[in-house]
């Protein structure tokens, strides 16, 4: 492997002849003898597909989780007492569950496929030194392969010759924008954005031909590289599902040691038989599972789904709806997500004047300013004449289409397009004015564009738009609005460091008039005696939402670190721009790769901007960020996102741009690209959180309430207050009308202005133990009692039980209208305001509670009886109370009233 890996990082750092002779081949291919020998040694040249449990293998596996367990627990304990539709519907809950398990695991293997399908079907190759059309599958390493425009690249290859190149790598390296290639050696060193005579399988040639030998095929070329580290990332299970884990175990085992202790207690110190005891043990089981909670928790992340969908957020995979609300930080993108992904120019300066151009992408919306003024071009000289060359050197089209402005061509041609447009010039009259005769066109070799306009009277011009430094060598002087003068090369070059350091992308235009009678463009026309008019600069601008964004997410704790593709300079002015980081500290792919795990550790803890990562840069950032503990989102789009998408906590894909890898890798999709999306998605994760801790709230006493009813019967030796029939009635009622209810609370005031959770801390804190301890008791001592008040003889023990349970659900009722405001007072909050699914339920169950009393078929099933209005008054009343102590208990242990809840602090209200 060492020695593949040395062959693969030395392509680029060789000569063409050199490469050549390693892979014992020549320009004018291989013969066809030799391609088959070759073809069967090295293998097709496709991904193989990883090898997979089969379908039923997969389902099995669902089961393996301690949440399960306790469901079919509860099963058995159903099925033991005859409740065998109750049974029934356990299972069925737990066989939904491992479906969806089955579904989610293939969309994500999908995302394997989607890299395959990714590859070329066929390519031209040169063999036996004819030109010829092949399958891609058939490509060998020394095969050479023809490039052409609109070709997808088949196989990794090092460029032999070059010709005007241009190749979007957009899907393997991030980099917004074509890169221009070409044959030369580059340094060993080169990151993979920076190898630029190669050209790698599956990116996309923009413009320009090539000729390139095959230097790797299959699961050996870049790409293939990736969809093996994305076979092999392991994807962390969601904090959610860790805390349940955790919480389903102490569950189970409090259960199991408390219904123990009960029947052996009532063995041995009590005058109970075994089979009565034991029927006592099983009802405390079947009173302490939260058999509601599953559903609960479905119900609550499938609501956040479709919040988040309605906020751009597309979620795919349940769980990362409750984890976004979780994340530290954000690893994000930067082409398309923190910025629009749309080149603008910023800055003109010319030898007189610095210019700003206002507005954004390519709508012509915005003005060209000077000293924060706007200014008429017409009335600038120099300006006009730039902004001239900007419109007619130029091979872009800006125009509206839909309603919406669209550009076609080279983004960076399409920026100067706007820019002119912006300046107030109309294309069709300039080009009808000034028709373009003969053009030289750009080419990485010389790095500039030239073209020759005459106008109607026969006068002749010369517009180019170039490199800097290149334009600068061709220039001898310089335009002012007194005329042309000898040209200043420091000042210019001090231009340039400027408008660089801001991150812009920096070209020069300049003018010559033409010949007399000259109607063709040579390059000796343009070697000398140009015009410098001035320098643009261009750059990506950062999405005026993605800045609200980041500081909203640095007030709510979350740390958005930016990881790109482009060069450190970009990235920096980007970051800058958009509050990320302290404005100087940049790491690069390469100080990345010089690192080991422990330095690396360090240096993500104090960088926050990152440029020129490849895609394992981006897989160990992630990875160094969750061994600090962290809570990690990463976003992206390409191929090369994928392995770190898979392995963070959250990964979000863009829908727009993105690629089918990218988004079957993921756990969510942004509909529209835009950062200031995933800020949002992360006050709905947070809202789900703090939902489901508010059901477990509500839910955790009401099960602890009926266990301790159990528990103080067997303790006094007297007969149970509630039956096992009853415990589920009381189960399954409150489970579905008043635990539901707590799923639509909407969203806390000030969510996004408190930390994440800590991620050692567990779902239920000390102090909400505390609160469903001081619940349980409210509730057994107010069920209890109410049940020994009614209980005079034995003939009035079903009157007895059915004051119990109206006594408990009753409680339940005052409890979750308390519940709604875990800190807050129910009453200075609004008891019913905000969720209207909190009356429904109350008015639902009431129906169902005075069936339960009053309708016959429901008396005969639980052995119910109809109640006396006192002793409705005297449940109302046992209600009151438990609202009013648990308000009295908030108000007792809010800080400001100098109790002690400090855990509650950051995630409830």
């Amino acid at each position: 492997m060492a020695a593949e890996d040395n062959a693969r990082n030395g392509w680029h750092a060789s000569e063409s002849a050199a490469v050549l002779e390693h892979l014992e081949t020549h320009v004018d291919g291989l013969s066809r003898d030799a391609a088959a020998e070759r073809l069967a040694r090295h293998g097709p040249n496709r991904l193989r597909p990883p090898r997979r449990h089969g379908p039923f293998v997969r389902f099995l596996l669902q089961f393996h989780n301690v949440l399960i367990y306790v469901l079919i627990a509860a099963a058995v304990v159903t099925a033991l007492l005859g409740h065998w539709v109750d049974t029934g519907v356990i299972l069925g809950v737990v066989v939904i569950n491992a479906v969806i398990g089955v579904l989610q695991e293939g969309k994500a293997e999908r995302a394997l496929d989607a890299i395959r399908d990714m590859l070329s079907p066929q390519a031209t190759a040169i063999r036996d030194g004819r030109r010829i059309t092949v399958p891609a599958e058939e490509l060998v390493p020394g095969d050479v392969v023809v490039l052409q425009s609109g070709d997808k690249v088949p196989a990794d290859l090092r460029l032999l010759r070059v010709r005007e190149l241009r190749v979007d790598e957009a899907v393997l390296t991030g980099e917004s924008v074509a890169v221009d290639k070409h044959a030369d050696p580059v340094p060993a060193d080169a990151v993979l954005g920076d190898r630029l005579n190669m050209a790698f399988s599956g990116t996309l040639v923009a413009y320009g031909q090539a000729t390139g030998v095959v230097t790797a095929t299959g699961d050996h070329t870049e790409i293939g590289r990736i969809s093996s580290m994305l076979a092999d990332v392991e994807k962390l299970t969601t904090p959610l599902l860790r805390e349940i884990a955790v919480f389903g175990r102490w569950l189970a085992g409090a259960i199991l040691v408390a219904a123990a202790l009960t029947f052996l207690f009532g063995l041995a110190f009590r005058d109970y038989a075994w089979g009565e005891i034991f029927l006592a043990a099983v009802g405390l089981a079947v009173a302490a599972i939260p058999e509601g909670l599953p559903a609960i928790m479905t119900i609550t992340l499938a609501i956040g789904v479709q919040r988040m969908a309605g906020r751009n957020a597309i979620i795919r995979k349940l769980p990362a709806v409750e984890t976004l609300g979780s994340v530290t930080v954000i690893c994000s993108d930067k082409t398309g997500t923190l910025t629009r992904n749309e080149m603008t120019v910023q800055a003109v300066a010319t030898a007189e004047a610095d210019y700003a151009v206002s507005g954004v992408g390519y709508a012509p919306e915005g003005a060209v300013e000077r000293d924060g003024a706007p200014v008429d071009p017409e009335a600038e000289v120099v300006l006009a004449e730039l902004l001239r060359v900007a419109l007619l050197c130029n091979d872009a089209v800006v125009g509206r289409q839909e309603g919406d402005w669209r550009m076609e061509g080279d983004p960076t041609e399409g920026a100067l397009m706007t820019l002119a447009l912006k300046g107030g010039l109309d294309a069709a009259e300039l080009h009808a004015e000034q028709p373009r005769t003969d053009a030289i066109p750009f080419e990485s070799e010389h790095r500039f564009m030239a073209t020759l306009h005459h106008d109607h009277h026969g006068a002749g011009v010369i517009y180019l738009k170039g490199a800097p430094e290149r334009v600068l060598e061709m220039c001898s002087r310089q335009r002012t609005a007194d005329g042309d003068v000898a040209i200043d090369p420091d000042h210019w070059r001090g231009v340039m460091d400027g408008l660089a350091d801001r991150g812009q992308r920096v070209l020069a235009l300049a003018a010559r008039p033409a010949d007399p009678g000259q109607q063709e463009l040579a390059f000796e026309h343009v070697d000398e005696g140009l015009v410098l008019l001035g320098l643009v600069g261009i750059i990506d601008p950062p999405r005026e939402e993605a800045i609200a964004a980041v500081r909203q997410c640095q007030e709510a704790g979350i740390r958005t670190k930016m990881i790109t593709g482009d060069h450190a300079l970009t990235a920096r002015a980007i970051g800058r721009e958009l509050g990320i980081g302290d404005g100087s500290r940049v790491l690069t792919g390469g100080d990345v790769e010089a690192m080991d795990d422990a330095a690396l550790e360090r240096a993500v803890a104090e960088t926050d901007v990152f440029a020129r990562a490849s895609p394992e840069h981006k897989l160990r950032l992630v990875q160094a960020l969750q061994a600090s503990g962290e809570r990690v989102a990463m976003t992206g789009d390409g191929v090369n996102d994928a392995p770190a998408l898979k392995r963070a906590d959250v990964g979000v894909a863009m829908g727009l741009k993105g690629t089918e890898v990218s988004k079957e890798a993921s756990d969510m999709v942004l509909a529209d690209d835009n950062f200031a999306s995933i800020a949002r998605a992360v006050e709905e994760g947070r809202t789900v959180y703090d939902n489901l801790r508010k059901a477990l709230l509500f839910l955790l006493p009401t099960n602890g309430g009926q266990a301790l009813v159990v528990i103080a019967a067997v303790l006094a030796g007297l007969l149970l207050p509630i039956s096992p029939v009853q415990i589920l009635w009381v189960n399954m009622v409150t489970a579905v009308t008043l635990g539901l209810a707590l799923a639509f609370e909407p969203t806390e005031p000030g969510v996004m202005a408190r930390p994440p959770r800590a991620p050692t801390e567990p779902i239920l804190s000390g102090f909400l133990v505390w609160r469903v301890a001081f619940v349980s008791v409210l509730l057994v001592t107010a069920t209890f009692g109410l049940f020994l008040f009614a209980h005079t003889d034995d003939a009035a023990m079903e009157y007895a039980r059915t004051v119990a349970v109206n006594t408990l659900v009753v409680c339940q009722i005052f409890y979750l209208v308390s519940a709604r405001f875990v800190r807050r007072p129910a009453l200075a909050a609004g008891l019913m305001r905000g969720n209207p699914w909190v009356p429904g339920s109350i008015a639902a169950i009431v129906v169902l509670q005075l069936l339960f009393t009053y309708a016959p078929p429901l008396q005969l099933l639980f052995g119910s009886q109809a109640l006396a209005f006192a002793d409705w008054l005297r449940i109302l009343g046992a209600g009151l109370a438990v609202f009013l102590l648990v308000e009295l208990e908030k108000w007792l242990l809010t800080p400001e009233r100098g109790g002690r809840a400090p855990e509650m602090a950051s995630t409830t209200r």
